[in-house]
């Protein structure tokens, strides 16, 4: 992709039918998940975003075999045994991945080498002083770059009680869990306070049992619990896992949908743990034309027009963009609170917002923990710019949908990170899309 891309959206009317993406967070997981197991994994539907690639290129430099096959990714892997050139102190590169920096650190940790960890972009200036904090506790050396990255570790990891903060990101909690599993833990608990963002903690646990890893005990998301009970060995059985459909990414079409059109979005799970399914509820509290069956969502704008609402995002703060969207096309101030889970993302997606929507003359304010959304008047096509921030880009995208004149998005190509064929899918819907 070109490194400055550039897109231009008009107004569009939207009709048609397309395929959610693949979810990052089922797909990364099962990446985590094929290269403990030992055996062969075989994983459907496999993600194609920036982030889904650093974490196969992870596990094939942690010791896994990975080959596509069609539209199947066939793992092979005997747990974490690094590749040689690995081992001999190479770095692991996360890209711009949160989830991989997280959860793929304690699983390399397993291993007795030293390792580097790094990352690019925004990664490299989210804090990583948990690590600093807790590995050591695990008999696992840590050298980091003054609380960030590039990271610098040395196991083999034991698993022992300990207690973590779950404040910050669950994400920290997912590779732990990994890991004990993979170090086949026994009699011992991680105690988590204030853990936020639980659905991704029963997404990781559900993972982990689809991939016959030794699951704990979740005492209430205060304590997980390794019992003595022995893992049941697959080792000789190939396992089949199917990434999901990503509530994340098909958040924004759902949205643009509701602002500007007539569609269906297929290969979505309602019953999915992932958090950002939660995109229903504020969809059906503003009175978008919602009709669901099996795997796929019909969704329109109602005659007379979208209201605001009132949204808690603390557990799906991914949801901030797209909901920001919605609301510009809502009546009234609409009111979503978990503003303080936004300051380590790509951006600082509350101030980023807040700017770029101002472009397009959206008015939000912020207040602690609350953004309030002053929709329903008129929104403006403008030049904006992502941010390098691929929700950010995605956002302003759905919002150009029916603004008044033409918008310009400015390092479009940052959906590269969750969703590389989101400006197509929109296409296909109808809109005016010109890269």
């Amino acid at each position: 992709m070109l490194h400055n891309m550039i897109v231009r959206i008009q107004p569009s009317i939207l009709s048609g039918t397309v395929h959610a993406p693949a979810s990052k967070s089922s797909m990364q997981r099962a990446c985590a998940a094929a290269l403990v197991r030992k055996g062969v994994s075989i994983i459907h539907n496999p993600g194609i975003s920036n982030d889904d690639k650093a974490a196969i290129a992870i596990i094939q430099n942690l010791g896994a075999k990975v080959e596509q096959l069609g539209e199947q990714l066939v793992v092979d892997s005997e747990g974490v045994n690094p590749n040689s050139s690995i081992a001999n102190s190479q770095n692991i590169n996360c890209g711009e991945s949160g989830l991989s920096i997280r959860m793929f650190t304690p699983i390399a940790a397993l291993n007795k080498h030293s390792i580097t960890i790094n990352g690019e972009g925004s990664l490299l200036k989210r804090p990583m002083n948990f690590f600093d904090e807790i590995l050591p506790q695990l008999n696992v050396q840590v050298n980091s770059n003054n609380g960030m990255l590039p990271l610098v570790i040395s196991g083999p990891l034991e698993p022992k009680n300990i207690e973590i903060d779950g404040s910050l990101s669950s994400q920290f909690l997912t590779g732990l869990l990994m890991s004990y599993a993979a170090a086949n833990a026994s009699n011992v608990a991680i105690k988590v306070i204030d853990l936020k963002s639980k659905p991704y903690v029963d997404l990781t646990l559900k993972v982990m049992a689809d991939f016959g890893l030794k699951v704990p005990q979740n005492n209430h998301y205060e304590e997980f619990v390794f019992t003595e009970t022995a893992i049941s060995e697959t080792k000789n059985n190939p396992i089949n896992y199917t990434v999901e459909g990503d509530w994340s990414g098909a958040a924004f079409l759902l949205v643009a949908g509701a602002i500007a059109g007539n569609i269906v979005i297929n290969g979505l799970d309602l019953a999915s743990t992932q958090a950002d399914k939660k995109i229903m509820e504020a969809l059906k509290d503003c009175g978008a034309v919602l009709s669901i069956t099996d795997h796929a969502i019909a969704i329109s704008t109602p005659p007379l027009g979208l209201t605001a609402f009132q949204f808690d995002a603390t557990d799906c703060p991914d949801l901030f963009p797209p909901l920001v969207a919605l609301a510009s096309y809502c009546k009234g101030t609409t009111v979503i609170k978990g503003v303080s889970r936004l300051a380590h993302k790509e951006s600082d997606r509350a101030l980023t917002l807040q700017q770029e929507f101002a472009k397009m003359l959206v008015e939000i304010e912020l207040q602690d923990d609350l953004m309030l959304i002053k929709g329903g008047g008129l929104v403006k096509g403008a030049l904006v710019h992502s941010q390098h921030d691929h929700r950010i880009a995605m956002a302003c995208a759905v919002a150009a949908l029916k603004a008044e004149g033409e918008t310009t998005i400015e390092e479009a190509a940052a959906i590269n990170k969750s969703y590389p064929n989101f400006y197509q899918h929109i296409k296909v819907l109808g809109a005016f899309v010109s890269l």
